[in-house]
């Protein structure tokens, strides 16, 4: 698979950096009141790490009730970002790639953890990811002020403990075998029940490290395809390649179900295909 030109999306970049300002001042008059703090303050006092976090784990997945997100518009949020992000690291320039994006779990990780991020000018400064349209940040807590920290995956087994918390059940780190055996679930191995946000896992037994996951994005929400274009796209890091570092790619989902390799087509047919996961999180959402 080839990289797409990148030349139309720094062209579109140019004309919406302005907008910078305004996502972040929708963001404080999201939560109602323009003389308000913004969600910051209070997403930081609903995870306050001196209050005990509830300890309940409803689908019994190891995933604590109180790092769901319940409600429908953080939902919502959390897909578009997690998507936004994902996909602006497949359009900007290798060279500006995170040095931490090294594999395809490691875009994932990056990806989730800065969906929960306060998307304020700060941010934006630090990341360089402007939005063409304003997309509210999730309220129920912003990374890495969480009932967790910073350490948001799961990486032992078991339904979640109170003494999870803090006994390095959950980490700051874990490889794409752990994101989808732990922080996510299985959906369907019918790409049609695809949402954006969600993820493709694999497992190709013939390489050194055989689960790999990809980014469904859905239709772009960046300005990169020309209008009205509706194709599904996805994307992934490679994850080294010989002696290479390897790259980002994106993809559209008609392409990769053409793809000359048959072990890398999101068919039932293809035992490679694991299917397509959610987020933990998510779980309960339509």
């Amino acid at each position: 698979m080839k990289l797409r030109s990148r030349a139309a999306f720094w062209i579109a970049a140019i004309g919406i950096v302005a907008l910078a300002a305004g996502v972040a001042e929708s963001r404080r008059h999201s939560a109602g009141g323009g003389n308000s703090t913004g969600p910051v303050s209070s997403a930081v006092e609903k995870a306050d790490a001196a209050t005990p976090p509830a300890r309940s784990d409803n689908f019994g997945d190891g995933t604590p009730d109180f790092l769901r997100l319940d409600s429908p518009s953080d939902q919502e949020a959390f897909r578009r970002w997690f998507s936004l992000i994902a996909e602006f690291q497949a359009l900007r320039p290798p060279k500006d790639l995170p040095r931490e994006i090294i594999d395809c779990a490691a875009l994932l990780r990056y990806s989730y953890r800065n969906a929960l991020r306060d998307h304020n000018a700060a941010w934006i400064r630090e990341t360089q990811i402007v939005p063409s349209t304003a997309v509210p940040s999730i309220e129920k807590y912003q990374y890495p002020h969480t009932p967790l920290g910073a350490a948001l995956f799961r990486v032992k087994p078991g339904k979640f403990q109170p003494s999870d918390v803090k006994d390095g059940t959950f980490a700051e780190f874990a490889d794409a075998k752990t994101l989808e055996g732990l922080n996510t679930f299985f959906l369907s191995r019918d790409i049609g029940a695809a949402r954006p946000g969600d993820l493709l896992f694999y497992r190709q037994l013939m390489q050194d490290s055989p689960f790999h996951s990809m980014v469904f994005v859905g239709r772009s929400q960046w300005n990169v395809d020309g209008p009205g274009n509706a194709d599904d796209v996805l994307v992934y890091h490679t994850g080294p390649i010989e002696k290479g570092p390897g790259e980002m790619r994106r993809i559209r989902m008609v392409e990769l179900l053409r793809h000359p390799s048959p072990q890398w087509r999101p068919v039932p047919g293809n035992s490679n295909f694991l299917g397509v996961y959610r987020w933990n999180i998510l779980k309960g959402a339509n």
